[in-house]
């Protein structure tokens, strides 16, 4: 099974639904059936490399919010967060332009690294206050998965993986896709935002089980492998 999910580095709940997808996740069968891919989206493409300033202030400017109702939506998804196991720290948060990290995330995917490498940038804006748009902190962001920090380097300093994430972007909005995070499974069905764990579990349900339908047997009264059952159950069969 394959789900696509659209997101964005800087967007808390983000980093929510994938760890509700997770834990939902933990407890399907057929887990190691299911194949993940992190697709690019930008919430604000046109966004600074730096932003100057802090979480709260974007908020108020961008929002048109006051300080008080920006810091209580940052209390509130920071309490959501520490319900799932994440430890948020947006006072400290580093506001930039995702683009190169979009860049750098499809770079691990080329080495079977794409969920560690988001993951680990992920963690870094939200926990440990670090930049996901300055290129050397990408670098050593790129290193504790393991990627070779020249490569990674020579990738941030050329346009590599730009049509990537470009077709990324477009491909979502053919889906219809203007807000994240969005997960796709099998390409037939959506799940917008950062759901319950349950909303998760119910789709991997559906989405197997039309996708791998089991059958249903119909027994006319004799027990599969007898004489008069019609089956054969191993290389002693006679006809």
């Amino acid at each position: 099974m394959k789900i696509e999910i659209w997101s964005d580095i800087a967007c808390p709940w983000c980093y929510i639904g994938r760890r509700r997808l997770e834990h939902a996740l933990d407890d399907f069968e057929h887990r190691d059936q299911v194949e993940v891919i992190w697709r690019s989206f930008q919430l604000d493409p046109s966004a600074t490399n730096e932003y100057d300033g802090t979480v709260t202030e974007m908020l108020v400017e961008k929002k048109r919010i006051s300080r008080q109702r920006a810091e209580a939506m940052n209390a509130h998804v920071t309490q959501l967060a520490a319900d799932e196991g994440l430890e948020y720290h947006l006072e400290k948060a580093r506001v930039g332009n995702s683009f190169d990290a979009h860049r750098l995330i499809h770079l691990a995917a080329h080495h079977g690294l794409q969920g560690e490498m988001k993951e680990r940038i992920q963690k870094a804006y939200f926990t440990q206050g670090k930049s996901f748009s300055d290129h050397d902190t990408l670098v050593e962001l790129a290193t504790d998965v393991g990627l070779n920090a020249d490569e990674v380097r020579a990738m941030l300093n050329s346009n590599q993986y730009s049509d990537a994430v470009h077709a990324d972007v477009r491909k979502g909005q053919m889906l219809g896709i203007n807000g994240v995070p969005f997960f796709v499974f099998e390409n037939k069905y959506g799940v917008s935002g950062a759901q319950p764990s349950e909303t998760f579990a119910a789709a991997l349900e559906r989405t197997w089980s039309e996708f791998h339908p089991t059958l249903e047997i119909v027994n006319a009264g004799n027990s599969a492998g007898s004489d008069e059952s019609g089956v054969c159950t191993d290389d002693t069969c006679t006809v």
